[in-house]
């Protein structure tokens, strides 16, 4: 743990974040946004300077989107929901173990009724969704966003995940590809790798064999665009199941390829590298 949690943060909300100002609100000429998929890490991100200044800088490179729908490995539910869509959302702290500062964040977000609305008559009729009237923005959401959009003045809502099965995500990520076309920002958030039952925490530089060894073969899939093969991890990836003992922060990117304009097209690699051994691949699809 940090002398003081959070401090790095406090660096940035002083020295980075007043940037945010030099961004221009999406137009339509700017086209459709890109579907991202991002290793959102945990608490702890507010203190690593480096990682905060690369997804703030992400966010800076795109214009400001009408609003964010993220789906975060941190709500698995079915029949598909949504969050609530009230402004300033509360937030939930589904974590443990770390400094009490965590806990007393706060991220208000305006009115996102308009991007409920929308994401609602996308869905089918065979794919009702439900508008959970109390459910806040879990830490796959508001932590990074924390970053990207420091002052949150940018709606959010969250969707849950409601299958690990990946031809379903992939068809739900296509029916909200519309949305990106609209000024929406569509992300999958989880972790490239997310092996922790195996990290030696004692050790933090120390990257595991399967975390290396898993994220390298994501990584020359992803420069394919290889969907076919991402969506047989169980098999082909080396590696598990030590990187995804559980695949709830794997499959949040078949959302993001389902979103994409060509679910064959090669991503592009925005942050890579590790987090206490686990592989913090970041990436963007057009």
């Amino acid at each position: 743990m940090p002398t003081r949690p959070g401090a790095a943060f406090d660096a940035f909300l002083d020295s980075t974040a007043p940037r945010a100002a030099e961004r221009r609100d999406w137009t339509p000429e700017d086209g459709a946004l890109p579907a991202l998929y991002l290793s959102h890490g945990a608490p702890p991100l507010f203190d690593e300077a480096e990682w905060m200044d690369q997804l703030f800088a992400w966010a800076q490179g795109l214009p400001k989107p009408k609003g964010v729908l993220i789906v975060s490995a941190h709500w698995e539910a079915a029949p598909l929901m949504i969050s609530s869509p009230d402004p300033g959302t509360p937030l939930v702290y589904d974590f443990g173990g770390f400094a009490q500062r965590y806990f007393e964040m706060q991220y208000s977000t305006p009115d996102a009724s308009a991007m409920a609305a929308r994401v609602a008559a996308a869905m089918p009729d065979t794919e009702p969704l439900h508008r959970h009237a109390s459910r806040g923005l879990d830490h796959g959401a508001w932590v990074p966003l924390k970053v990207m959009y420091p002052y949150g003045d940018v709606p959010v809502l969250q969707l849950s995940i409601p299958t690990h099965d990946p031809d379903r995500l992939i068809d739900l990520g296509r029916r909200l590809r519309p949305l990106r076309e609209e000024g929406y920002l569509v992300i999958g958030s989880g972790f490239m790798t997310h092996g922790l039952p195996f990290v030696d925490f004692h050790h933090p530089d120390r990257v595991p064999g399967w975390s290396e060894d898993f994220d390298l073969w994501a990584s020359e899939a992803l420069a394919r665009g290889d969907i076919d093969s991402l969506a047989r991890y169980r098999s082909q990836a080396p590696g598990m199941p030590y990187a995804h003992p559980t695949v709830d922060h794997y499959v949040p990117l078949f959302v993001t390829y389902g979103a994409a304009s060509d679910q064959e097209q090669a991503a592009t690699t925005v942050i890579d590298g590790y987090w206490f051994g686990l592989s913090k691949r970041s990436f963007q699809l057009a």
